[in-house]
């Protein structure tokens, strides 16, 4: 089993981020704990038909690292005395997995201890950039020496595994250089590294900078171009591109991001949470001033649930397999002879036939076109 804890509480709000958040100076953090606490009762999780011992558990945000130590490890504890924890060994794994995003400026070399100390195992770390000018663009609340200085606590704290999100195909106006600041992070204790696209969502202020012309967006040429530079920097300093945004060191991928890649049950508690097992996907109200109030009276924060048909679930199969370096199987049936659509993408160096002609897999060039690779995909799998 794998559990998602979605912590809405920021500082303030990125300019390119859509996620459900809640501004706050203060935490309510007994309030938080009490909510999910009430939550994970009213849903019955550990009496699941379905429950097992936790695989991975994930803080994420939001902001986890504002909770207080002591919240966090109340949490922990909870989860580990409701369910339980999968013991080292167990199917070839080593224990639970437990994760917890941070932003740069709430590491110090106390909070790392007291993460530690309360069950973390794995920090996912927003630096984003170093650049300053990059970093106020994105209304971001640290400085990139906040990024090396929380990098050198949670290494010295013992830390077992460390990831750092980085952020290209920003604005050519910004100057900015992922490259340069990979490589200053790669002379850390880092295994683990999620390079992300930029990407304008709706609602957000940068949305509204793009709508009125004040930015514009990287080309199409520029953002393949990062990407690649990254790709291959990340390749030589021994990381395996291992899912479209993620490298890691060996035996440091995500064990929890790799269950919703692999269609695997997870639970989500928390505003905006999402859950998924049987087919069925559902979710959360969005907000915590919706939330918090829904559960304190005893009634379930569920804003909607679907179940998904054959079609959506074989979509599903083929967007979140070459989301991945396995790929997925070669259509049953084909006897070798593959459709028209998939033949298209190996002639274009975007798939490649793995495994003794029984996987197909997405090159660097195709994870750059993997939405449109899907959509004719899809029309593909089905007829064969």
């Amino acid at each position: 089993m794998h559990l998602y804890v979605h912590v809405p509480f920021c500082k303030r709000r990125c300019s390119y981020c859509d996620f459900a958040i809640a501004v706050r100076q203060q935490v309510p953090g007994d309030e938080f704990v009490e909510a999910i606490k009430r939550e994970f009762a009213l849903r019955h999780l550990a009496s699941s038909p379905a429950a097992e011992p936790l695989e991975t558990l994930y803080f994420g945000g939001g902001t986890p690292s504002l909770l207080s130590s002591s919240h966090l490890a109340a949490l922990i504890r909870f989860f580990r005395e409701e369910i339980g924890f999968a013991e080292p060994g167990r199917g070839g794994g080593g224990g639970v997995e437990v994760t917890m995003e941070a932003n740069p400026d709430d590491v110090s070399p106390k909070d790392a201890e007291q993460w530690l100390a309360a069950g973390v195992n794995r920090v996912s770390l927003g630096v984003q950039s170093l650049n300053p000018a990059v970093l106020e663009w994105m209304h971001r609340v640290h400085t990139g020496e906040d990024s090396l200085r929380a990098i050198r606590f949670l290494t010295a704290a013992g830390l077992p595994s460390l990831s750092v999100d980085v952020i290209f195909g920003l604005p050519e106006t910004l100057k900015a250089d992922p490259a340069g600041d990979l490589r200053r992070l790669l002379d850390h204790d880092v295994d683990h590294v999620s390079a992300y696209g930029l990407t304008v969502e709706s609602g957000t202020p940068l949305a509204k900078w793009t709508s009125r012309g004040a930015v514009r967006h990287v080309t199409d040429g520029a953002y393949a171009d990062e990407f690649l530079q990254l790709h291959e920097m990340l390749l030589q300093g021994g990381f395996e591109h291992y899912e479209v945004s993620n490298y890691a060191k060996p035996e440091r991928r995500s064990r929890h991001n790799q269950a919703y890649w692999t269609g695997r049950r997870y639970w989500g508690l928390g505003p905006s949470a999402h859950s998924f097992g049987d087919g069925i996907r559902r979710w959360n109200v969005r907000q915590w001033a919706e939330y918090h109030p829904t559960v304190a009276k005893g009634s379930d924060p569920k804003a909607g649930e679907e179940e998904l048909s054959e079609d959506q679930l074989s979509l599903e199969h083929w967007y979140l397999g070459l989301r991945t370096a396995e790929g997925v199987p070669v259509p049953k049936g084909t006897g070798g002879d593959l459709p028209p659509q998939l033949r298209a993408a190996i002639d274009r160096g975007w798939l490649t036939v793995e495994g003794g002609g029984r996987r197909i897999c997405p090159t660097p060039e195709g994870w750059l076109r993997l939405d449109a690779i899907v959509v004719s995909l899809t029309t593909s799998a089905e007829g064969g």
